[in-house]
């Protein structure tokens, strides 16, 4: 290492800031946020430093810099455009002790300031050692986004518990338990909501509880239609915490990689006339999991509430008490419509949508035809292919005109998407001639007639001859 990373405390300490700049005010806010005693030294200052002195958050001397301006602080900043200026403050501050930093100066730096992540009292610092500033910043900015910002109140909380938590249980690896649970689970999900009373309780109720007798929790996650891209910050971070997840087929690799490397995988995909693992068994596999206490994602395509059969999985968890969390994903039909350039609704063209499945409980496709086979409404057909020649002729037969613009997207959002475009009355020719496998989409509707000017994604196109 390059430099020694620390955290300063300047509570109610002296520091002095030479230069009045729109950079030196950049370093007395961050000093401000510290809650330092700053004081500027300049003979000009910028608007933002007039403020602060106008308000009295610092004090402010009119005058150029002198040697015996440096006396107890207890750091100094030197961010003037004066070169020979910032090397005398760095050599008079060296001679005192006193740490100083040259801004875009680090051979006159005894400290660097970092890129910060504030989640206070969650402080993260980013440095390249004074190398490459614009990339520290880049690995912040990565860091800003999938930290949440009520990381700092559930560190509050968890302050509040310490002593409490350290007085029952007597054993370090006890309390790591106890810890890691509470900062990953559904107490934690509990404070990113805002909802900081009920994360006490049961952080209360967590801590009455013996080891043995603790439950685990369950998180209904949709993966969303393929590209990983697509994943939610909390369906990432859901899916990186838990012990188990049980997945389907229409999980994407993509997605799959992105599942902790250690968690225990099973597979409980559906085909077609082929349950691998029927959804009772499924259901009741995620009760018997928890009830292990053991963190349990449920990781489907898509989102688990949109033919999802989230809804049914959810009612078993809450008829035997146990916890559980549901993230919506982006859907099949948004996604797949959006890589393909075909909007669902439009002004000109669609002022309604209607997400349908294709397949029904008793493996029938009995829609309500008349409702569906109207104008100025696009219809999506979830797990519909080999229904295909069916709908077709019900749409038609139900008045729908059989040159009505139809496409079908094929591995939708993953590196497989593809896009087969056709007619209503020429969809069930398209099928039989051509090698198009699930998962599919169809989309039904005058929407489909944009994608010629609006698509954008560099996919392979197979058009009906």
């Amino acid at each position: 290492m390059d430099y020694l990373p620390i955290f300063f405390n300047i509570n109610n300490k002296p520091c002095l800031v030479v230069g009045g700049g729109e950079i030196a005010s950049r370093k007395i806010n961050l000093l401000l946020k510290a809650n330092a005693d700053v004081t500027c030294l300049a003979i000009n200052c910028c608007k933002n430093v007039e403020d602060l002195v106008a308000n009295k958050k610092i004090t402010y001397i009119n005058r150029e810099f002198d040697q015996n301006d440096i006396t107890n602080q207890c750091l100094i900043i030197s961010a003037t455009d004066d070169a020979s200026l910032n090397r005398r403050v760095s050599e008079l501050a060296n001679s005192a002790n006193i740490p100083v930093n040259v801004v875009d100066s680090p051979d006159l730096c005894t400290f660097i300031m970092p890129s910060i992540v504030d989640r206070s009292p969650i402080v993260i610092a980013i440095s390249s050692s004074g190398k490459a500033p614009v990339l520290a910043r880049l690995i912040r900015e990565k860091l800003e986004s999938t930290i949440p910002h009520a990381y700092g109140k559930l560190a509050i909380l968890a302050g509040d518990f310490r002593s409490q938590v350290k007085e029952k249980l007597n054993n370090i690896k006890d309390r790591r338990y106890f810890w890691e649970k509470a900062f990953s689970g559904i107490i934690a999900e509990k404070v990113f909501s805002g909802k900081i009373d009920e994360a006490r309780s049961d952080l209360e109720a967590q801590l009455k509880q013996s080891k043995d007798t603790q439950l685990g929790e369950v998180y209904l996650v949709g993966g969303g239609p393929g590209d990983p891209d697509l994943l939610t910050f909390k369906a990432l971070r859901l899916m990186q915490q838990a012990d188990v997840v049980l997945y389907d087929r229409l999980v994407s690799d993509g997605v799959m990689e992105m599942v902790r490397r250690d968690a225990e995988l099973i597979y409980v995909g559906k085909e077609r006339d082929n349950h691998s693992v029927p959804q009772g068994n499924i259901n009741q596999l995620l009760v018997d999991l928890a009830k292990q206490g053991r963190r349990v994602c449920r990781l489907k395509g898509g989102d688990p509430f949109i033919f999802g059969r989230g809804g049914e999985e959810i009612e078993t968890l809450a008829e035997n008490g146990v916890p559980f969390q549901v993230v919506p994903g982006i859907t099949a039909a948004s996604g797949c419509s959006t890589y393909s350039g075909i909007p669902l609704t439009h002004r000109d063209y669609s002022q309604s949508c209607r997400f349908v499945t294709g397949h029904l409980k008793d493996g029938s496709m009995n829609l309500p035809w008349e409702e569906l086979a109207v104008e100025q409404q696009t219809i999506v057909f979830y797990m519909a292919l080999n229904g295909a020649k069916h709908l077709s002729e019900r749409l038609i037969s139900h008045g729908m005109r059989g040159s009505m613009p139809v496409a079908l997207v094929e591995k939708g959002t993953t590196p497989e998407h593809k896009v087969h475009t056709t007619t209503l009355d020429s969809l069930p020719k398209l099928v039989a001639n051509n090698e198009i496998h699930a998962p599919t989409l169809i989309i039904v509707g005058e929407v489909v007639k944009l994608r010629e000017k609006l698509n954008w994604y560099d996919g392979d196109d197979n058009l009906p001859a």
